[in-house]
């Protein structure tokens, strides 16, 4: 499979093209070639998926993992390097499938999203770059490759947050996404190098003579720094406050990079160290599982609040990513020599996710481009207004409340599973989470197609359906969250690469359902009137609780109050003064002096022979004296 380095190649060439010639290009012409080669890019990764799954297991029952491409680029040792290349095997050529998909049906989407926007061109090549590094990232052969796509990934954020780059909140995102992530990266690769020195090798199988000479010792530690990388690219507590403000760039971008491809790539990270996890780290995998359901609680319960459409959407990325990674944490509890559910299910809720979440924010940016706002005060009632939009989201809602047989249900109904067999206790928080998703997003549901409809503004600006090119996508992936669940996933992907068959544990599947119902009863007796008193009075009886949550808890201003009055007002402006006054000082006082000797013996040279004559004479005279006494 030597062609795959067109997977890279293609969007790479893409984005050098749009960048250095887009300005002389019209918009059409600029956006059918973004296209153009993300549909090229999508049919040879559709092309990988069917000859890589339709190709013979091996004699174990396993898939083979193929490298068809792989040089060394910067050698250390004989044993150490640095490789660049393309790894396949079963989660590299799913995620293929996902990236692809995803940015295919943005790039179809945008034609008409962005139409008429200064700096399309521009646009199309940073897509183009994202999705080149998204694309590298998922079939890197080694560590430093992936963490080297890694920070690609994080430049291409920076720049289609900050695409509205004369908006000063979209600028302040766009620094924010970067630095957090930056921190986050930080600690990624101090556990790549320990991983790198103490294993012997930057690839995914370490040396084993490394390690029985004590590296297994360090391998925890490693994976628990590459762990902080992942938690801040997929928007894990307390590294998660970049992903919300995240939402300033155009919202296709949201849809692309911030609901579907980018924050999955800490899960896919834990997914794709996982054997190293499991062998040497397991309690490692308790803080991962720990962490992932923390944060889908604290997320939900920010987004049952938010009035903002893509915020809403975003806390809701943030929370289900936390349920991939709990499906990921909890693993161990299932014997991994056979396929591993948790594992599977985490996968299996990464794909469904992708492709519901895609067509939850590109329906968000249909009304928003037929209504002009974010808030959901200036929407309701548009279900006659927008009649595909309105039924594309509205099975993306059943998909996530996990409601049969939409996709989200049978993935999410595999994490809980996994999360009973772990324990009860995680069981039934997992549960009553997956609840709040339900009534969450019936909310949001309400608040946009019925409820009360602004009459004023639609008065105004009749909202009216978007056009074929940001229709089709909303239809094309509605469709793939239908069917989506029916695909004999664990067949292909699981964690020691067996087959792995899918059983519903109707005991947890009804659960759940009756879960989800009772939640979107309760959502749409609440915001399916016109007028909500109820709403109202439960935001009159708890304000202070509504007030924290809608604030998102003050994270924020914690990160403000201790970066700005503590470490700048009492560690950096401290440390300033004495660089500024002793250090600088110091060495102006060098400088100072210097040329004040300067100025006292500069007439020594004077350029006057007869001067420099009696000095001479005086000087062996004294030293004839010296001699002599």
């Amino acid at each position: 499979m030597e062609y795959t380095i067109l997977i890279l190649l293609l969007p790479f060439l893409s984005f050098l093209t749009l960048g250095l010639g887009g300005k002389w290009m019209s918009h059409r012409t600029a956006g059918m070639i973004g296209t153009v080669v993300l549909g090229a890019v999508t049919v040879l990764s559709y092309l990988t998926a069917a000859l890589y799954f339709s190709s013979p297991r091996l004699a174990d029952g396993t898939f083979e993992t193929l490298i068809p491409y792989n040089f060394t680029w910067l050698p250390f040792t004989d044993r150490l390097s640095i490789d660049m290349g393309i790894l396949l095997d079963p989660i590299s050529v799913m995620m293929l499938i996902v990236i692809s998909t995803v940015s295919f049906m943005v790039h179809i989407y945008s034609f008409g999203y962005m139409k008429g926007e200064v700096g399309f061109q521009r646009y199309y090549a940073f897509l183009s770059l994202f999705t080149m590094s998204m694309l590298g990232l998922v079939v890197a052969t080694n560590i430093f490759q992936m963490y080297l796509f890694w920070e690609l990934v994080g430049v291409s954020s920076y720049l289609l947050i900050g695409f509205y780059y004369t908006k000063p909140s979209a600028i302040a995102a766009s620094k924010k996404a970067f630095i957090v992530t930056r921190f986050a990266d930080l600690g990624f690769l101090i556990g790549i190098l320990i991983y790198g020195y103490f294993a012997g090798t930057y690839t995914f199988e370490p040396d084993t003579l490394m390690l029985a000479k004590g590296g297994a010792a360090m391998i925890p530690l490693a994976l628990g720094l590459m762990f902080i990388g992942g938690a801040g690219k997929s928007a894990m507590f307390p590294l998660h406050i970049w992903l919300p403000d995240a939402m300033e760039g155009p919202t296709p971008v949201s849809a692309l990079i911030h609901a579907a491809t980018m924050v999955v790539a800490g899960v896919y990270l834990v997914a794709r160290m996982f054997p190293l996890f499991i062998e040497y780290a397991p309690s490692t995998l308790h803080i991962v599982a720990y962490v992932g359901a923390f944060t889908a609680f604290f997320a939900a319960s920010i987004a049952c609040v938010q009035t903002d459409i893509k915020r809403v959407l975003a806390f809701s990325t943030i929370s289900q990513i936390g349920f991939m990674m709990v499906a990921l944490g909890v693993c161990f509890a299932a014997d991994p020599h056979d396929g591993g559910l948790g594992y599977m299910a985490g996968m299996f809720h990464l794909f469904t996710h992708a492709m519901f979440k895609a067509l939850l924010f590109l329906g968000a940016g249909s009304i928003i481009h037929a209504v002009h706002s974010n808030e959901m005060s200036a929407m309701g009632g548009l279900r006659k207004y927008m009649p595909i939009t309105h039924i594309t989201f509205l099975i993306a809602c059943l998909a996530i409340a996990g409601i049969p047989p939409f996709s989200g249900f049978f993935s999410k109904d595999e994490i809980l599973t996994a999360c009973f067999q772990f324990s009860p206790a995680m069981g039934w928080i997992m549960t009553i989470i997956a609840g709040m998703t339900a009534f969450y997003m019936f909310r949001l549901y309400y608040g946009i197609f019925w409820g009360t409809e602004n009459k004023e503004l639609h008065a105004a600006h009749t909202p009216h359906e978007s056009p074929l090119s940001m229709s089709f996508p909303l239809i094309f992936l509605a469709l793939v969250t239908v069917v989506g669940g029916f695909i004999p996933f664990g067949e292909f992907v699981s964690s020691n690469g067996h087959a792995y068959e899918i059983h519903l544990d109707w005991s947890v599947a009804a659960t759940s359902i009756v879960v989800a119902v009772v939640a979107i009863a309760l959502a749409t007796f609440i915001y399916a009137k016109e007028k909500q008193p109820v709403a109202d009075a439960l935001a009159r009886r708890f304000r202070g609780l509504w007030t924290a949550a809608y604030h998102r808890f003050y994270i924020d201003e914690i990160y403000q109050f201790v970066t700005h009055r503590i470490i700048f007002r009492c560690i950096s402006t401290p440390i300033a003064w004495w660089d500024r006054h002793v250090v600088d000082g110091f060495f102006n006082f060098l400088a100072w002096s210097s040329n004040a000797g300067s100025d006292s013996i500069r007439t020594l040279q004077s350029g006057r022979v007869q001067q420099y004559a009696l000095v001479f004479l005086l000087g062996v005279l004294a030293l004839i004296l010296i001699l002599l006494l």
